[in-house]
Protein backbone atom coordinates (compact mmCIF):
# COMPACT_ATOMS: atom_id res chain seq x y z
CA UNK A 1 0.00 0.00 0.00
CA UNK A 2 2.51 2.53 -1.22
CA UNK A 3 -0.18 5.22 -1.58
CA UNK A 4 -0.41 5.67 2.22
CA UNK A 5 2.20 8.12 3.49
CA UNK A 6 1.58 7.85 7.23
CA UNK A 7 -0.96 7.95 10.04
CA UNK A 8 -1.19 11.31 11.81
CA UNK A 9 -2.42 11.97 15.35
CA UNK A 10 -5.18 14.58 15.33
CA UNK A 11 -4.17 15.85 18.78
CA UNK A 12 -0.38 16.23 18.68
CA UNK A 13 0.33 15.86 14.96
CA UNK A 14 2.81 13.01 15.45
CA UNK A 15 3.19 10.84 12.35
CA UNK A 16 3.50 7.05 12.25
CA UNK A 17 4.35 4.58 9.52
CA UNK A 18 1.23 2.51 8.77
CA UNK A 19 2.89 -0.74 9.85
CA UNK A 20 4.29 0.70 13.08
CA UNK A 21 1.01 1.27 14.88
CA UNK A 22 -2.43 -0.28 14.79
CA UNK A 23 -5.12 2.04 16.07
CA UNK A 24 -4.28 5.13 18.15
CA UNK A 25 -1.51 7.51 19.12
CA UNK A 26 -0.11 6.00 22.36
CA UNK A 27 0.59 9.46 23.79
CA UNK A 28 -3.14 10.18 24.18
CA UNK A 29 -4.59 6.85 25.28
CA UNK A 30 -7.93 6.07 23.59
CA UNK A 31 -8.50 9.68 22.47
CA UNK A 32 -5.49 9.65 20.13
CA UNK A 33 -7.43 9.05 16.93
CA UNK A 34 -5.31 8.92 13.79
CA UNK A 35 -5.88 10.21 10.28
CA UNK A 36 -4.79 8.24 7.21
CA UNK A 37 -2.66 10.48 4.97
CA UNK A 38 -2.20 9.64 1.28
CA UNK A 39 0.23 10.33 -1.56
CA UNK A 40 -2.16 12.09 -3.93
CA UNK A 41 0.48 12.57 -6.63
CA UNK A 42 0.76 8.79 -6.83
CA UNK A 43 -3.00 8.28 -6.57
CA UNK A 44 -3.58 10.64 -9.52
CA UNK A 45 -1.65 8.22 -11.74
CA UNK A 46 -4.04 5.41 -10.81
CA UNK A 47 -7.51 6.91 -10.84
CA UNK A 48 -9.34 9.75 -12.56
CA UNK A 49 -12.87 10.89 -13.24
CA UNK A 50 -12.53 9.41 -16.73
CA UNK A 51 -11.47 6.02 -15.35
CA UNK A 52 -14.45 6.09 -12.99
CA UNK A 53 -16.83 6.98 -15.82
CA UNK A 54 -15.78 3.80 -17.61
CA UNK A 55 -15.91 1.59 -14.52
CA UNK A 56 -18.57 -1.10 -14.26
CA UNK A 57 -17.89 -1.66 -10.55
CA UNK A 58 -20.78 0.09 -8.83
CA UNK A 59 -19.59 -0.38 -5.26
CA UNK A 60 -17.25 1.41 -2.89
CA UNK A 61 -14.40 -0.56 -4.49
CA UNK A 62 -14.63 1.56 -7.64
CA UNK A 63 -12.62 3.99 -5.48
CA UNK A 64 -10.07 1.37 -4.43
CA UNK A 65 -6.98 3.53 -5.21
CA UNK A 66 -8.35 6.04 -2.66
CA UNK A 67 -8.89 3.43 0.04
CA UNK A 68 -6.38 1.93 2.53
CA UNK A 69 -6.28 -1.48 0.90
CA UNK A 70 -3.94 -3.17 -1.56
CA UNK A 71 -4.88 -3.05 -5.26
CA UNK A 72 -5.22 -6.84 -5.32
CA UNK A 73 -7.03 -7.10 -1.96
CA UNK A 74 -9.89 -9.58 -1.97
CA UNK A 75 -13.07 -7.76 -1.01
CA UNK A 76 -16.38 -9.05 0.44
CA UNK A 77 -18.92 -10.19 -2.16
CA UNK A 78 -21.83 -8.04 -0.94
CA UNK A 79 -22.84 -5.08 -3.11
CA UNK A 80 -21.80 -2.22 -0.83
CA UNK A 81 -22.06 1.34 -2.06
CA UNK A 82 -23.45 3.32 -4.98
CA UNK A 83 -26.76 3.87 -3.21
CA UNK A 84 -29.36 5.98 -5.02
CA UNK A 85 -29.40 9.77 -4.87
CA UNK A 86 -33.00 10.84 -5.43
CA UNK A 87 -34.12 14.23 -6.61
CA UNK A 88 -36.88 15.28 -4.17
CA UNK A 89 -38.98 18.03 -5.81
CA UNK A 90 -42.07 17.69 -3.57
CA UNK A 91 -40.04 17.83 -0.37
CA UNK A 92 -38.15 20.79 -1.81
CA UNK A 93 -41.37 22.61 -2.69
CA UNK A 94 -42.77 22.05 0.80
CA UNK A 95 -39.67 23.71 2.22
CA UNK A 96 -39.57 26.41 -0.47
CA UNK A 97 -36.26 25.09 -1.77
CA UNK A 98 -35.28 24.65 -5.41
CA UNK A 99 -32.75 21.81 -5.31
CA UNK A 100 -32.96 18.91 -2.88
CA UNK A 101 -31.69 15.35 -3.05
CA UNK A 102 -31.98 12.42 -0.64
CA UNK A 103 -29.26 9.77 -0.62
CA UNK A 104 -30.64 6.50 0.68
CA UNK A 105 -28.03 4.37 2.44
CA UNK A 106 -30.85 2.35 3.92
CA UNK A 107 -30.50 0.38 0.67
CA UNK A 108 -27.15 -1.14 1.65
CA UNK A 109 -26.99 -4.92 2.33
CA UNK A 110 -27.57 -4.79 6.09
CA UNK A 111 -29.73 -1.67 5.87
CA UNK A 112 -27.39 1.08 7.02
CA UNK A 113 -24.51 3.38 6.13
CA UNK A 114 -22.25 1.38 8.46
CA UNK A 115 -21.70 -1.28 5.78
CA UNK A 116 -19.17 1.08 4.17
CA UNK A 117 -16.83 1.10 7.17
CA UNK A 118 -17.39 -2.54 8.06
CA UNK A 119 -16.39 -3.65 4.57
CA UNK A 120 -13.04 -1.91 5.00
CA UNK A 121 -12.71 -3.38 8.52
CA UNK A 122 -13.13 -6.92 7.22
CA UNK A 123 -10.52 -6.40 4.50
CA UNK A 124 -8.04 -4.88 6.99
CA UNK A 125 -8.66 -7.64 9.53
CA UNK A 126 -8.11 -10.38 6.99
CA UNK A 127 -5.01 -8.56 5.76
CA UNK A 128 -3.65 -9.02 9.29
CA UNK A 129 -4.83 -12.60 9.55
CA UNK A 130 -7.19 -11.81 12.42
CA UNK A 131 -9.05 -14.81 13.79
CA UNK A 132 -11.83 -12.68 15.30
CA UNK A 133 -13.16 -9.17 14.60
CA UNK A 134 -15.05 -7.26 17.26
CA UNK A 135 -17.01 -4.04 17.61
CA UNK A 136 -19.29 -2.16 19.97
CA UNK A 137 -22.39 -0.57 18.53
CA UNK A 138 -25.87 0.72 19.20
CA UNK A 139 -26.93 -1.75 16.50
CA UNK A 140 -26.14 -0.68 12.94
CA UNK A 141 -22.35 -0.96 12.98
CA UNK A 142 -22.76 -4.31 14.67
CA UNK A 143 -25.24 -5.55 12.06
CA UNK A 144 -22.98 -4.28 9.28
CA UNK A 145 -19.94 -6.07 10.62
CA UNK A 146 -21.99 -9.17 11.36
CA UNK A 147 -23.45 -9.40 7.86
CA UNK A 148 -20.21 -8.72 6.02
CA UNK A 149 -18.35 -11.21 8.22
CA UNK A 150 -21.02 -13.79 7.37
CA UNK A 151 -20.42 -13.20 3.67
CA UNK A 152 -16.78 -14.28 4.01
CA UNK A 153 -17.05 -16.71 6.93
CA UNK A 154 -15.20 -14.48 9.41
CA UNK A 155 -15.87 -15.12 13.14
CA UNK A 156 -16.80 -12.04 15.14
CA UNK A 157 -17.89 -10.92 18.60
CA UNK A 158 -20.40 -8.09 18.98
CA UNK A 159 -21.08 -5.84 21.99
CA UNK A 160 -24.40 -3.96 22.00
CA UNK A 161 -26.63 -2.51 24.72
CA UNK A 162 -29.46 -4.87 25.54
CA UNK A 163 -31.81 -1.93 24.84
CA UNK A 164 -30.97 -2.08 21.11
CA UNK A 165 -34.04 -2.50 18.85
CA UNK A 166 -35.00 -6.18 18.48
CA UNK A 167 -34.66 -6.03 14.68
CA UNK A 168 -31.00 -5.11 15.00
CA UNK A 169 -30.33 -7.86 17.53
CA UNK A 170 -32.13 -10.29 15.20
CA UNK A 171 -29.72 -9.35 12.40
CA UNK A 172 -26.75 -10.22 14.59
CA UNK A 173 -28.18 -13.59 15.49
CA UNK A 174 -29.27 -14.54 11.98
CA UNK A 175 -25.73 -13.85 10.75
CA UNK A 176 -24.46 -16.14 13.56
CA UNK A 177 -22.37 -13.56 15.42
CA UNK A 178 -21.37 -14.11 19.02
CA UNK A 179 -23.51 -11.44 20.68
CA UNK A 180 -22.86 -9.84 24.05
CA UNK A 181 -25.90 -7.85 25.19
CA UNK A 182 -24.59 -5.32 27.67
CA UNK A 183 -26.62 -4.33 30.71
CA UNK A 184 -25.70 -0.69 30.22
CA UNK A 185 -25.18 2.04 27.64
CA UNK A 186 -23.37 2.15 24.32
CA UNK A 187 -20.45 3.79 26.10
CA UNK A 188 -20.31 0.84 28.50
CA UNK A 189 -20.30 -1.55 25.54
CA UNK A 190 -17.56 0.45 23.84
CA UNK A 191 -15.25 0.35 26.85
CA UNK A 192 -15.76 -3.38 27.39
CA UNK A 193 -15.10 -4.04 23.71
CA UNK A 194 -11.79 -2.14 23.95
CA UNK A 195 -10.77 -4.22 26.97
CA UNK A 196 -11.80 -7.48 25.34
CA UNK A 197 -9.96 -6.74 22.09
CA UNK A 198 -6.78 -5.93 24.02
CA UNK A 199 -7.14 -9.00 26.21
CA UNK A 200 -7.75 -11.52 23.42
CA UNK A 201 -5.98 -9.89 20.48
CA UNK A 202 -9.14 -9.44 18.42
CA UNK A 203 -9.19 -7.00 15.52
CA UNK A 204 -11.08 -3.91 16.71
CA UNK A 205 -13.51 -2.24 14.29
CA UNK A 206 -14.70 0.39 16.76
CA UNK A 207 -15.65 3.78 15.38
CA UNK A 208 -13.48 6.62 16.63
CA UNK A 209 -10.73 4.16 17.51
CA UNK A 210 -9.83 2.32 14.32
CA UNK A 211 -8.65 5.04 11.89
CA UNK A 212 -9.64 3.06 8.81
CA UNK A 213 -13.37 3.33 9.55
CA UNK A 214 -13.38 6.95 8.37
CA UNK A 215 -11.93 5.73 5.08
CA UNK A 216 -14.89 3.46 4.41
CA UNK A 217 -17.39 6.14 5.32
CA UNK A 218 -15.82 8.79 3.09
CA UNK A 219 -17.00 6.86 0.03
CA UNK A 220 -20.48 8.35 0.45
CA UNK A 221 -19.01 11.79 -0.30
CA UNK A 222 -17.36 10.41 -3.43
CA UNK A 223 -20.67 8.98 -4.59
CA UNK A 224 -22.68 12.12 -3.91
CA UNK A 225 -20.32 14.26 -5.97
CA UNK A 226 -19.97 11.71 -8.77
CA UNK A 227 -23.75 11.24 -8.93
CA UNK A 228 -24.08 15.03 -9.26
CA UNK A 229 -21.59 14.98 -12.17
CA UNK A 230 -18.84 16.36 -9.91
CA UNK A 231 -20.83 19.49 -9.09
CA UNK A 232 -20.57 19.38 -5.31
CA UNK A 233 -23.72 20.46 -3.43
CA UNK A 234 -23.79 23.54 -1.23
CA UNK A 235 -24.75 21.67 1.94
CA UNK A 236 -25.05 18.09 3.19
CA UNK A 237 -27.27 17.25 6.18
CA UNK A 238 -26.40 14.18 8.23
CA UNK A 239 -27.31 12.92 11.69
CA UNK A 240 -24.48 12.67 14.21
CA UNK A 241 -23.88 10.30 17.12
CA UNK A 242 -20.28 9.16 17.47
CA UNK A 243 -19.26 11.57 14.72
CA UNK A 244 -17.56 9.12 12.37
CA UNK A 245 -19.99 9.59 9.48
CA UNK A 246 -19.75 13.37 9.32
CA UNK A 247 -15.99 13.05 9.77
CA UNK A 248 -15.89 10.57 6.92
CA UNK A 249 -17.87 12.85 4.63
CA UNK A 250 -15.44 15.66 5.41
CA UNK A 251 -12.45 13.43 4.63
CA UNK A 252 -13.94 12.35 1.32
CA UNK A 253 -14.70 15.90 0.26
CA UNK A 254 -11.17 17.01 1.14
CA UNK A 255 -9.83 14.14 -0.98
CA UNK A 256 -11.92 15.25 -3.97
CA UNK A 257 -10.78 18.85 -3.62
CA UNK A 258 -7.14 17.71 -3.42
CA UNK A 259 -7.63 15.69 -6.60
CA UNK A 260 -9.20 18.69 -8.33
CA UNK A 261 -12.42 16.80 -9.00
CA UNK A 262 -14.64 19.35 -7.22
CA UNK A 263 -14.21 23.12 -6.89
CA UNK A 264 -15.51 23.59 -3.34
CA UNK A 265 -16.37 21.70 -0.16
CA UNK A 266 -20.05 21.79 0.85
CA UNK A 267 -21.11 23.01 4.27
CA UNK A 268 -21.58 20.02 6.54
CA UNK A 269 -24.61 20.29 8.80
CA UNK A 270 -24.63 17.84 11.69
CA UNK A 271 -27.98 17.01 13.28
CA UNK A 272 -28.25 15.77 16.86
CA UNK A 273 -31.10 14.78 19.16
CA UNK A 274 -31.67 16.91 22.26
CA UNK A 275 -30.85 14.03 24.60
CA UNK A 276 -27.62 13.21 22.76
CA UNK A 277 -26.32 16.62 21.76
CA UNK A 278 -22.69 16.55 22.83
CA UNK A 279 -21.36 17.90 19.52
CA UNK A 280 -24.05 20.59 19.30
CA UNK A 281 -23.18 21.87 22.76
CA UNK A 282 -19.43 21.74 22.15
CA UNK A 283 -19.74 23.60 18.85
CA UNK A 284 -22.23 26.19 20.08
CA UNK A 285 -20.37 26.95 23.32
CA UNK A 286 -16.84 26.56 21.94
CA UNK A 287 -16.03 23.87 24.52
CA UNK A 288 -12.92 21.72 24.75
CA UNK A 289 -13.98 18.34 23.40
CA UNK A 290 -11.03 16.61 25.07
CA UNK A 291 -12.25 17.58 28.53
CA UNK A 292 -16.01 18.06 28.07
CA UNK A 293 -18.05 15.60 30.17
CA UNK A 294 -20.42 13.12 28.50
CA UNK A 295 -24.13 13.90 28.04
CA UNK A 296 -27.01 11.52 28.73
CA UNK A 297 -27.19 10.08 25.23
CA UNK A 298 -30.93 9.43 25.58
CA UNK A 299 -32.98 9.58 22.37
CA UNK A 300 -35.45 7.49 20.34
CA UNK A 301 -32.84 7.56 17.57
CA UNK A 302 -30.67 4.79 19.01
CA UNK A 303 -28.19 4.94 16.15
CA UNK A 304 -27.11 8.46 17.18
CA UNK A 305 -27.20 7.82 20.91
CA UNK A 306 -23.71 8.58 22.22
CA UNK A 307 -22.96 10.14 25.57
CA UNK A 308 -19.34 10.68 24.57
CA UNK A 309 -18.83 10.78 20.76
CA UNK A 310 -15.72 8.74 20.03
CA UNK A 311 -14.87 10.53 16.79
CA UNK A 312 -15.54 13.99 18.20
CA UNK A 313 -12.29 15.55 16.94
CA UNK A 314 -13.15 14.77 13.32
CA UNK A 315 -16.83 15.59 13.90
CA UNK A 316 -16.04 19.08 15.17
CA UNK A 317 -13.56 19.75 12.38
CA UNK A 318 -16.10 18.66 9.78
CA UNK A 319 -18.45 21.47 10.78
CA UNK A 320 -15.90 24.11 11.78
CA UNK A 321 -13.73 23.79 8.68
CA UNK A 322 -16.64 23.85 6.23
CA UNK A 323 -18.47 26.81 7.78
CA UNK A 324 -21.23 24.38 8.63
CA UNK A 325 -23.33 24.06 11.77
CA UNK A 326 -24.77 21.71 14.33
CA UNK A 327 -28.54 21.60 14.76
CA UNK A 328 -30.37 20.19 17.76
CA UNK A 329 -33.83 18.67 17.36
CA UNK A 330 -36.37 16.96 19.61
CA UNK A 331 -37.38 13.32 19.47
CA UNK A 332 -40.85 14.43 18.32
CA UNK A 333 -39.28 16.29 15.40
CA UNK A 334 -37.36 13.14 14.50
CA UNK A 335 -40.46 10.95 14.61
CA UNK A 336 -42.46 13.48 12.60
CA UNK A 337 -39.82 13.36 9.89
CA UNK A 338 -40.14 9.60 9.32
CA UNK A 339 -43.52 9.63 7.52
CA UNK A 340 -42.80 13.04 5.97
CA UNK A 341 -39.68 11.70 4.27
CA UNK A 342 -41.41 8.46 3.29
CA UNK A 343 -44.41 10.24 1.78
CA UNK A 344 -42.36 12.93 0.10
CA UNK A 345 -39.88 10.76 -1.77
CA UNK A 346 -40.56 7.12 -0.80
CA UNK A 347 -37.51 6.70 1.45
CA UNK A 348 -38.29 4.76 4.64
CA UNK A 349 -35.79 5.88 7.28
CA UNK A 350 -35.14 4.76 10.81
CA UNK A 351 -35.17 7.59 13.40
CA UNK A 352 -31.48 8.44 13.01
CA UNK A 353 -31.83 8.65 9.24
CA UNK A 354 -34.95 10.80 9.43
CA UNK A 355 -33.17 13.10 11.88
CA UNK A 356 -31.15 14.52 8.99
CA UNK A 357 -34.35 15.64 7.26
CA UNK A 358 -35.76 16.99 10.51
CA UNK A 359 -32.58 19.03 10.80
CA UNK A 360 -33.14 20.47 7.34
CA UNK A 361 -36.69 21.46 8.29
CA UNK A 362 -35.32 23.32 11.30
CA UNK A 363 -32.52 24.89 9.27
CA UNK A 364 -35.04 26.28 6.79
CA UNK A 365 -37.15 27.70 9.62
CA UNK A 366 -34.06 29.30 11.17
CA UNK A 367 -32.84 30.75 7.88
CA UNK A 368 -29.65 28.66 7.79
CA UNK A 369 -30.12 27.68 4.14
CA UNK A 370 -31.08 29.68 1.08
CA UNK A 371 -33.82 28.74 -1.38
CA UNK A 372 -31.48 28.32 -4.35
CA UNK A 373 -28.85 26.22 -2.58
CA UNK A 374 -28.21 22.64 -3.70
CA UNK A 375 -28.83 20.43 -0.67
CA UNK A 376 -28.33 16.72 0.01
CA UNK A 377 -29.94 14.89 2.93
CA UNK A 378 -28.31 11.59 3.86
CA UNK A 379 -30.51 8.80 5.18
CA UNK A 380 -28.23 6.52 7.18
CA UNK A 381 -30.56 3.62 8.00
CA UNK A 382 -33.61 1.66 6.89
CA UNK A 383 -36.88 2.11 8.78
CA UNK A 384 -37.42 -1.63 9.13
CA UNK A 385 -34.69 -1.60 11.77
CA UNK A 386 -37.00 0.10 14.28
CA UNK A 387 -40.67 -0.72 13.73
CA UNK A 388 -41.70 0.30 17.26
CA UNK A 389 -40.73 3.94 16.74
CA UNK A 390 -42.04 3.88 13.19
CA UNK A 391 -45.48 2.91 14.47
CA UNK A 392 -45.29 5.75 16.98
CA UNK A 393 -44.43 8.14 14.15
CA UNK A 394 -47.39 7.17 11.99
CA UNK A 395 -49.74 7.38 14.96
CA UNK A 396 -48.45 10.92 15.55
CA UNK A 397 -49.23 11.63 11.89
CA UNK A 398 -52.81 10.38 12.36
CA UNK A 399 -52.40 7.31 10.17
CA UNK A 400 -54.08 4.03 11.05
CA UNK A 401 -55.22 0.87 9.28
CA UNK A 402 -58.93 0.20 8.74
CA UNK A 403 -60.20 -3.13 10.04
CA UNK A 404 -63.10 -4.28 7.89
CA UNK A 405 -65.17 -7.36 7.15
CA UNK A 406 -64.29 -9.15 3.87
CA UNK A 407 -67.25 -7.86 1.81
CA UNK A 408 -67.81 -5.01 -0.65
CA UNK A 409 -70.56 -3.28 1.35
CA UNK A 410 -68.25 -2.83 4.33
CA UNK A 411 -65.51 -1.56 2.03
CA UNK A 412 -67.88 0.96 0.44
CA UNK A 413 -68.98 2.30 3.83
CA UNK A 414 -65.39 2.62 4.93
CA UNK A 415 -64.39 4.42 1.75
CA UNK A 416 -67.30 6.82 2.21
CA UNK A 417 -66.32 7.46 5.81
CA UNK A 418 -62.69 8.23 5.05
CA UNK A 419 -63.58 10.12 1.84
CA UNK A 420 -60.77 8.92 -0.37
CA UNK A 421 -62.95 9.12 -3.53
Amino acid sequence: MDHILHLKCLICGKEYAPDSIEYICPDHHNDGILDVCYDFDLIKTRISREILAASKDYSIWRYKPLLPVAPDAEVPPLAIGWTPLYKAPRLAENLQLKHLWVKDDGRLPTGSFKDRASAVAVVKAQEKGAKIITTASTGNAAAALSGICASVGQPNVIFVPESAPPAKIAQLLVYNSTVMLIKGTYDDAFELCLEAAAEYGWYNRNTGYNPYMTEGKKTAAYEICEQLNWHAPDAIFVSVGDGCIIGGLHKGLKDLLELGWIDHIPRLIGVQAQGSNYMFEAWKNNEDILTKAPVSGLTVADSISAGLPRDRIKALAAVSETNGAYICISDDEILTAIPTLARGIGVFAEPAGAAAYAGLVKAVADGLVQADERIVVLNTGNGLKDIKNTMTSVEMAGSRPHHIEPNLDTLKRTIQEIRIL
